[in-house]
């Protein structure tokens, strides 16, 4: 579509209205002097528990991660440059989640590591040497950590926890089993529980000191789980998923 200035000048909201459908050459003198076209605000704050649902256009900043949480009562975590809406979580996946920090709290209670549930923000930056080179912020559903000296004033924690877990639910398969899996992994955590209500089961993984998969199991429900980590730390899944 050719228009004129003046006629830009004259109807600019309905020109506004239709370049949403085809570009229109404004035109004064006879000559071309602009063009205008529809604008679509880049998709940078899609924000999603599944993966799958996701489009990425470019790597979100840590400081653009911030912005979006001081302006939400929302929760959010930033994995590899992505940003995760946070579910509420069922009543059954909290149910599971306080029977493994039960057992957790029992077990380290007078030792020197001890267990955390969300939320507590947890800040790594996997290979990297730094937190600034490779932000991620992550909720973990209970976590051990064994540097309490590493929780910061404004109460984010910026060590390596030493064990992980996380209760799937629907919406974070993918997230719990694979982004978090490769982020855990080359960030130093020792050892990863993934809880599936489903099947009421456990994959157990132990990462090696290079920061790769050392051993994986599958237990389930007849099974009990042994940390490889802490000895003597060890949870029938009966008792995790006796309710």
């Amino acid at each position: 579509m050719r228009i004129s200035t003046t006629d830009l000048q004259n109807a600019f909201g309905k020109y506004l209205s239709l370049v949403e459908k085809e570009d229109i050459i404004v035109v004064k003198n006879g000559k071309s002097v602009a063009k205008l076209i529809h604008y679509t605000e880049p998709d940078f704050f899609v924000v999603h528990e599944e993966a799958k649902n996701y489009k990425l256009t470019r790597k979100i900043s840590y400081e653009e991660y911030m912005a979006l949480v001081n302006s939400s009562d929302q929760r959010f975590e930033l994995i590899n440059g992505e940003i995760y809406l946070m579910a509420s979580p069922s009543f059954k996946h909290q149910i599971v989640v306080n029977e493994i920090a039960g057992h957790f709290y029992s077990y380290f209670k007078g030792k020197p590591c001890r267990s955390l549930t969300a939320p507590l923000d947890v800040r790594l930056f996997g290979f990297a040497t730094k937190f600034e080179e490779d932000p991620n912020v992550v909720q973990p559903d209970v976590i051990v950590i064994c540097d309490q000296e590493k929780v910061s004033e404004d109460s984010k924690y910026e060590g390596i926890p030493t064990l992980i877990v996380e209760v799937l639910s629907p919406s974070t398969k993918g997230k719990d089993m694979a982004a978090k899996l490769n982020l855990y992994m080359k960030s130093g955590i020792l050892e990863y529980w993934i809880v599936n209500l489903e099947n009421r089961s456990i994959i157990q993984y132990t990462f090696s000191q290079e920061r790769d998969i050392d051993n994986m199991i599958l237990l389930m429900e007849e099974d009990t789980v042994k940390s490889n980590v802490f000895a003597d730390l060890e949870i029938p899944l009966k008792d995790i998923f006796e309710n």
